[in-house]
């Protein structure tokens, strides 16, 4: 049941980052403007333990994480740096602030926020 529950989670969140994007079907990004927003959210227990640490996430059955990468809508895609703000709303209507930071690896930045949920 808490798998079920957790798949349901996930697919919320994927569904409402995609509710109206003219994107085909499967794709995990929008375009906006001269940018593409490629969002994933996810378990928290899918990483690995030390790399949770290395990022300072906590790894939880009750903790999710929300990675947003953005790159220059061009031939090049380059990783762009963003300010980013956001929340997360339960099917309750309760809002969690989400509150992103920025990882930089070589080439590549992305943000990542956790958020809180329960079963």
């Amino acid at each position: 049941m808490q798998h079920l529950i957790k798949f349901c989670f996930i697919a919320c969140l994927a569904l409402a980052f995609n509710a109206h994007s003219a994107q085909e079907q499967g794709a995990q990004y929008k375009e906006l403007g001269p940018w593409q927003v490629h969002y994933i959210a996810f378990p928290s227990t899918f990483i690995q333990p030390q790399i949770a640490k290395a990022y300072d996430l906590e790894r939880s059955g009750y903790k999710g994480i929300v990675n947003i990468s953005i790159l220059k809508n061009d031939a090049d895609k380059a990783a762009q740096k963003a300010t980013l703000q956001g929340t997360a709303k339960n099917l309750l209507g309760n809002k969690q602030t989400l509150n992103f930071k920025e990882v930089v690896e070589g080439d590549s930045i992305y943000y990542l926020a956790q958020v809180d949920y329960t079963n």
